[in-house]
Parts: C-alpha cells; sequence; structure tokens
C-alpha cells in the first residue's frame, strides 16, 4: 500500500493527484505541520529537513513530490502520463516538470518561508516583490506555452500538467496579479479534473 503523508495546500497535493489519476489505491496520513513535529526526530527519520510529503511504497521512502510522481509513473504507470522514455517529446516533459518546481515553484515558496519566518514588521518588501516579479516571468513563460494547446504538452494530459498545475495554484494565492488568459485557461482545465478535485478537497 502506498502511503502518502500529507498537510492540505501542500506539494502532497502533486502525489495524491498522480495515484488518483492512475487509479493507484493509497493511504492518505496527516501530518502535523507544527514546527515543533516538523522539526522532531521523528519526522525527521522520514524527511531530513522537515519539509512535506513523505511517500513510502513498499517500504521504499521518498521525500521529493516530483520524484514520487516520476516513482509512481515509472513503477505503475504503464506508459500513462509520460510520453516514451529517451524521445524528445519525454524531454519535453522533463523539463517542464522540473521547471514546475526548480524555477517556478521555487520563488513562490520563498515568499512564503519569508512570511512564515519573520513577524510582519521585520518583512522586506523589496525581497517579496523580487520574489514576485521571479514567479511571474515563469507564469508568462506558461502562458505563452499553453498559448495554442490545451496542456504543456500538446492535446494530451501528463503528469508534468500536476506538476505545473501546483504550482499554479500557488501563483494565484502569492501574486498580484491574476493569471494572464492563456494561462487561466491552462488552470480551469486543470482544476475540473477529478484527480484534483480529490487532491485539493480540504483546501
Amino acid at each position: 500500500m502506498i502511503k502518502i503523508y500529507h498537510v492540505p495546500r501542500t506539494r502532497s497535493i502533486r502525489v495524491i493527484w498522480t495515484c488518483e489519476e492512475l487509479g493507484l489505491a493509497y493511504e492518505l496520513i496527516q501530518v502535523d505541520f507544527s514546527l515543533e513535529y516538523r522539526s522532531s526526530p521523528e519526522w525527521r527519520a522520514l524527511n531530513p529537513v522537515g519539509k512535506v510529503p513523505v511517500m513510502i511504497d513498499d517500504g521504499f521512502a521518498l521525500f521529493e513530490s516530483g520524484a514520487m510522481v516520476q516513482y509512481l509513473l515509472d513503477r505503475y504507470g504503464e506508459g500513462r502520463l509520460q510520453p516514451p522514455v529517451g524521445t524528445p517529446a519525454h524531454a519535453i516533459y522533463l523539463q517542464w516538470s522540473w521547471f514546475a518546481e526548480a524555477t517556478f515553484a521555487r520563488p513562490l515558496g520563498e515568499i512564503v518561508n519569508h512570511r512564515r519566518s519573520l513577524p510582519e514588521e521585520q518583512q522586506s518588501a523589496v525581497a517579496i516583490a523580487e520574489m514576485q516579479d521571479r514567479a511571474q516571468l515563469c507564469v508568462e513563460a506558461l502562458n505563452s506555452a499553453v498559448a495554442e494547446q490545451d496542456y504543456i504538452l500538446g492535446s494530451e494530459f501528463s503528469a508534468a500538467d500536476i506538476m505545473l498545475g501546483y504550482s499554479l495554484m500557488l501563483a494565484q494565492r502569492f501574486l498580484p496579479e491574476p493569471l494572464p488568459a492563456h494561462a487561466a485557461a491552462y488552470f480551469e482545465r486543470l482544476v475540473v479534473r477529478p484527480g484534483y478535485v480529490v487532491a485539493t478537497a480540504d483546501i
């Protein structure tokens, strides 16, 4: 049984969504998101930096959401939700999957951490604006990429859309401007998918 250690609004959404799209059974384990618990030896044994999520499958543990998504596809996907490995299409799939986390979600996560770590009077409006500008560049890149297609790889939904969908969810929360037209339409296509609905039911 796949076990997903979950907190609402966190990257565990990606893992739940992937399981739903693949029709995989899983157990959802709610995690105490307090700093005290996430700093505890118990939790650090599962995630050494105290973050969420963690996934365990038959005793095998992972603590990066993108790796979890890829593991599920490679082990259980039977070719679904990704192009054939070694093809240019798969390289583009990987590019957007990694972009979603390493480039797009990074400044959005920094906004969250900045606000969570510092009292309001110590927060820097300049730093937050800089992070928002970096994330907005990513929104514009994505907006152009989906201007003439339904999903990031074209007409077919893939796990890269799962990765990007979570980052767009964050962008809607933490960027001052609404999503531009093509990105907004793309996000609307994602949020009506049953897997997304289940994965975000508790937010």
